[in-house]
């Protein structure tokens, strides 16, 4: 499978029917999933893995990361809603075999994995929303996928926290981002903006570096 024809597989997914703006239920567009996972994919840590994508939302990093050859994805995901939707895109797939839906908070997650892949919230609805989930990613795997919003003072915070958890940030490239009208504060049918992708490595030396 080509990137474009993961990119476009993963845009057909349902997303989600009903929101929640404090999760900040974004879907992650299928092109920006595609270039996670294929960094992720390239580096080696995807095919025969295994991998937890937290904050599953709809499924599409774990779908995308299972038809790049996964050997096993826990799908972690506390919202009802959205897990319904998850298991709909899992039988559309036909990779229902390959997840593992874990229906909890991330902090109720123990599971140690070869990758972790995500798209956490940003902060914008409840500050520092994103803090448990890098916390959980670093705690769980070596090799983090993560997916931030592209802004100095998100960039500055992200490589002091890596830092501060021994890990240091070894890829990170900038994409575009399109979230479309769904809660009462958006003003533009359709928003753009630039989020970053990043691969946090555990630092071998038990000491954070960039």
């Amino acid at each position: 499978m080509k990137k474009k024809q993961l990119a476009i597989l993963l845009s057909r997914l349902e997303g989600f029917e009903n929101p929640k703006a404090e999760l900040e239920q974004y879907r992650t567009p299928g092109s920006v999933a595609s270039e996670l996972l294929w960094l992720a994919r390239s580096i080696g840590e995807v095919e025969g893995k295994v991998i937890a994508d937290l904050g599953a939302g709809t499924g599409v990093l774990s779908i995308g990361a299972c038809l790049l050859g996964a050997r096993k994805i826990y799908a972690v995901e506390k919202d009802g809603d959205a897990l319904r939707v998850l298991r709909k895109n899992l039988e559309r797939t036909e990779t229902l075999e390959c997840v593992e839906i874990f229906e909890g908070d991330v902090s109720e997650f123990s599971v140690k994995v070869d990758t972790v892949v995500m798209n956490p919230p940003f902060g914008s609805q409840v500050k520092h929303a994103d803090r448990p989930f890098l916390e959980k990613a670093f705690e769980v795997s070596g090799s983090v996928y993560s997916i931030h919003l592209a802004k100095p003072d998100v960039r500055r915070f992200i490589e002091k926290f890596a830092y501060e958890h021994n890990f240091r940030i070894t890829h990170h490239l900038t994409v575009t981002f399109e979230i479309p009208a769904q809660f009462h504060f958006h003003r533009r049918r359709l928003e753009r903006i630039p989020v970053d992708i990043y691969r946090f490595e555990k630092s071998p030396s038990g000491v954070g570096a960039i």
